[in-house]
């Protein structure tokens, strides 16, 4: 359950929801319940699938069976570029947030003490990369449940406020309650859709998890339910809180409110929050792309020597791939400009939701195959093959409305060049080939 929601629950939300809430107001709080319905259906169909078939590669192992070799090789590699990414990221956001504590440091070092420890933890054992990831991930959750109740002492009892309850005027003040419109609401969909992106990390646990059938049915089961609590009562609290318009000029929404409460140490308390969250999003991208290597190697679509693991199961040629990626992170934040962080995480937005598409149809496909196998089923996926193609559909209107966005486009294309190349590689390497003569053997 840490481990989903610790790749969900990100820097995003503590210092960039207010970008996602200047789009579209207070009706913000819809578009994350809307989208969190979507990844409820992604979830029960991965849940049912793992319930079934409980392996290391996941969902990629699923586009490979169900779907096209191809569709296997290009999530497996989507999820290695999308984490990578994030941990290039999260490398480059640890230094910048250390300033604040030493402005004087260089924020490459930093960046790399935290890359040496992780890389570490993650050689060591699955069991402490599990363990770190539950710190961090325990660390996120514990400061928005005080923060929510921070937020509702202010609206209802005025803590903080001289005793004066804010209310609830902000949320229909200042423009209503669609504040940026439709066109803002519709927009603010593909934000709220990518800050969901790391839900599915959870399924490439499967495979090492103990008694998968029991711990993942647990964790799938209530992640949606606590991950639209977090997230909406967050938001709830913030534009509550706040007139909505006003957010622009006060910096992470989180310090703000902490401080309106009279909490003076608010700013380093967020501070300390954003450098875990770095910390768990680079200890994410190092386990989950190191995985996806491995199952690469499984599968025939890479070298044999990536199905290499060290004498407690960890994939050794992954794990290391994914650090070369981290140090180009490192270099980047001692080379680059200030917003370097935007430029790179933006990339992963599209790679990151390749894993979802693959989920949905992988399940239509293992429904068909299954056949009565699944009428008894414990962990079905609701109103299946339905709600299967609807939520495909959402994800395209998303998908459009980043292409229809200017801030949004140059991500998505940069997904599409990824995808692209990927799929040229495959054929141009043979990797087809070599399956269809590993088929024959």
């Amino acid at each position: 359950m840490m481990i989903a929601l610790g790749g969900t629950i990100g820097v995003g939300l503590f210092m960039g929801s207010k970008s996602t809430i200047l789009w579209t107001g207070p009706s913000v709080m819809l578009s994350y319940a809307l989208v969190g319905i979507f990844i409820f259906f992604i979830m029960r169909a991965m849940g049912e699938m793992l319930y079934v078939e409980p392996t290391t590669g996941s969902f990629a192992t699923f586009g490979y069976k169900y779907i096209h070799p191809l569709v296997g090789y290009l999530t497996a590699w989507s999820t290695c570029f999308q984490w990578v990414i994030v941990g290039m990221s999260e490398v480059i956001a640890v230094g910048a947030y250390m300033q604040y504590w030493f402005p004087s440091l260089p924020t490459w070092v930093p960046g790399l003490i935290a890359m040496i420890v992780l890389t570490t933890v993650n050689l060591v054992s699955v069991k402490s990369f599990g363990e770190f990831e539950f710190w961090f991930s325990l660390i996120k959750v514990v400061t928005i449940i005080f923060m929510i109740a921070v937020g509702l002492g202010l609206i209802l009892f005025g803590i903080g406020n001289g005793g004066k309850a804010i209310g609830f005027s902000n949320l229909w003040k200042n423009g209503g309650f669609f504040g940026g419109g439709f066109k803002g609401f519709f927009f603010s969909l593909s934000l709220v859709a990518a800050s969901y992106q790391g839900v599915e990390l959870v399924g490439i646990t499967a495979g090492e998890a103990q008694d998968p059938q029991t711990t993942l049915t647990k964790a799938i089961q209530t992640l949606i339910g606590r991950i639209l609590i977090f997230y909406c009562g967050a938001i709830f609290v913030i534009v509550t809180v706040y007139p909505w318009n006003q957010l622009g000029g006060i910096g992470s929404p989180f310090v703000a409110t902490f401080s309106k409460a009279g909490i003076t140490a608010a700013a380093g308390i967020i501070n300390f929050v954003c450098v875990t969250a770095a910390l768990s999003g680079c200890n994410s991208g190092i386990y989950s792309a190191g995985r996806m290597v491995y199952t690469l190697g499984v599968n025939g679509q890479g070298p044999k020597f990536f199905r290499k693991v060290t004498k407690s199961g960890v994939p050794v040629v992954g794990t290391f791939g994914v650090v070369i990626g981290l140090l180009i992170g490192v270099i980047l934040s001692y080379m680059a400009p200030k917003n370097i962080f935007v430029y790179v995480y933006s990339a992963s937005v599209l790679p990151g939701m390749v894993p979802w598409f693959v989920i949905l149809i992988s399940h239509i496909k293992f429904r068909k195959e299954q056949g009565a196998l699944t009428d008894s089923h414990p962990f079905k996926m609701p109103f299946s093959p339905v709600s299967n193609y609807v939520t495909i559909g959402f994800l395209i209107m998303v998908l459009i409305g980043m292409l229809l966005n200017n801030e949004t486009r140059a991500s998505l294309i940069v997904g599409i060049v990824f995808l692209g190349l990927m799929a040229v590689s495959y054929y141009v390497l043979g990797i087809d080939k070599r399956i269809q003569e590993d088929d024959k053997e």
